[in-house]
């Protein structure tokens, strides 16, 4: 299994493999065509209320993660994301300007463990 995670700004390509949107909202001034997603796993995002209190707050980060974790616990989606990136080449595709503290990173983090 080889994850990768990507700003869905960033133009796509071949290598990206399949393509997986892990954002609860569509990215702002994208079209369809342009983002050239293959699944959305809305789902898997974070919920409105922890994106809310996150903010993006550097600080936040560490508790994010762990309150972001406890989310997915009981998330079916995780499964669901799981069982695509098993398929072959993935990259994770996120808005979120942070390229180092976003759920894209959290979720790589799992999907490489195998939790």
């Amino acid at each position: 299994m080889s994850v990768s995670i990507k700003r869905v700004y960033e133009a796509p390509a071949a290598a990206d493999g399949m393509r997986i949107l892990v954002d609860r909202l569509w990215p702002r001034g994208l079209t369809k065509d342009k983002a050239r997603i293959d699944h959305w796993l809305k789902e898997v995002g974070p919920s409105n209320g922890l994106r809310q209190w996150f903010g993006h707050e550097p600080e936040k980060w560490p508790e994010f993660q762990k309150r972001y974790r406890a989310e997915l616990k009981a998330n079916p989606a995780l499964a669901e994301l799981k069982a695509l990136t098993r398929k072959g080449k993935a990259t994770l595709v996120y808005g979120a300007k942070d390229e180092e503290r976003n759920q894209a990173v959290v979720l790589r983090q799992l999907l490489e463990r195998g939790k």
